[in-house]
C-alpha cells in the first residue's frame, strides 16, 4: 500500500471536480488522501469567513496527519484566514491556500501580483494577514458576477459547464491584466480553477500559479 504523500481537506461540496481540480486525484503524479469537514460548506468558508469552521478543520488535519501523510492542504483558497490557527496544532507541514504563494511570486517576477478569486468581495485583507501577504502589491479580480463559475462552484445551484467557466476565465484574466497593466505574474485563489490554467494561457503569457503548483513544490520537498 503506497503511503499518502498528500492530504487534502475537503470543503462539504458535491459539484464535479475534473481534472486539474485539487478534489481529483488523477490531479497529481503522486497519491494523495481525502478528509471531508462536514458542514464546512462554501457558504460558511467563503461568504461567512466562519471562525468555528477551525475546530472542525484541525480535528480533520489531525486524522490525515495520523494517516502517515507528508503534507496537508485544503480545497479552499479562503481558508489562509485560518492557516496559522490549524498549523499551530500540527506538525505535519500544513498550507491552506495557494495565495501563501504571493510574496515569492512577487520576488519571482519583479512586480505586482494578480490574483484570480472565486469571490472578491469575500476577500479581505485578513486573508491576505494570514499568510503574510498583505504587503506585497496585488491587484485582485473576482468571478462574482460570471454566472457559470458562480453557480456551480460558489453557489452550487446549477451543474458545472466548463465549456462556459473556460470563457469566463479568459473573460475575467482579460479584465484584470486590462486594468492592472503592471501585473507580471496570476495567482488563482480558487483551487477549482487550475483545470482552465490552458485556457488563461490563450489570453496571457503571464507565469500562473495555483493550488496544485504549491502542492508539487511542497511535496517536491519532502520526498
Amino acid at each position: 500500500m503506497n503511503m499518502k504523500k498528500l492530504g487534502i481537506l475537503m470543503l462539504d461540496t458535491s459539484f464535479y471536480r475534473p481534472k486539474g481540480d485539487i478534489g481529483n486525484p488523477e490531479t497529481f503524479p503522486y497519491p494523495v488522501a481525502y478528509q471531508m469537514v462536514e458542514k464546512a460548506t462554501v457558504k460558511r468558508a467563503v461568504k461567512m469567513s466562519d471562525s468555528i469552521l477551525i475546530g472542525s478543520f484541525i480535528q480533520s488535519a489531525m486524522h490525515l496527519q495520523n494517516k502517515g501523510v507528508k503534507a496537508i492542504t485544503t480545497s479552499c483558497g479562503f481558508l489562509a484566514l485560518f492557516q496559522q490557527e490549524i498549523q499551530s496544532q500540527l506538525h505535519a507541514p500544513f498550507y491552506s491556500s495557494s495565495l501563501m504563494q504571493i510574496p515569492l511570486v512577487h520576488m519571482l517576477s519583479g512586480g505586482k501580483v494578480g490574483v484570480l478569486t472565486a469571490r472578491r468581495k469575500s476577500l479581505t485583507v485578513n486573508h491576505l494577514q494570514g499568510v503574510m501577504a498583505h504587503q506585497t502589491p496585488v491587484a485582485i479580480e473576482g468571478m462574482d458576477d460570471m454566472p457559470a463559475f458562480t453557480t456551480a462552484i460558489v453557489d452550487e445551484t446549477h451543474a458545472l459547464d466548463m465549456k462556459k467557466v473556460s470563457v469566463e476565465m479568459k473573460q475575467a484574466v482579460t479584465r484584470l491584466l486590462d486594468n492592472h497593466p503592471d501585473v507580471k505574474a496570476i495567482v488563482l485563489e480558487c483551487t477549482n480553477m487550475p483545470p482552465y490554467k490552458r485556457f488563461i494561457k490563450e489570453v496571457t503569457d503571464l507565469p500562473v500559479f495555483d493550488i496544485v503548483t504549491l502542492s508539487n513544490y511542497v511535496v517536491g520537498a519532502l520526498d
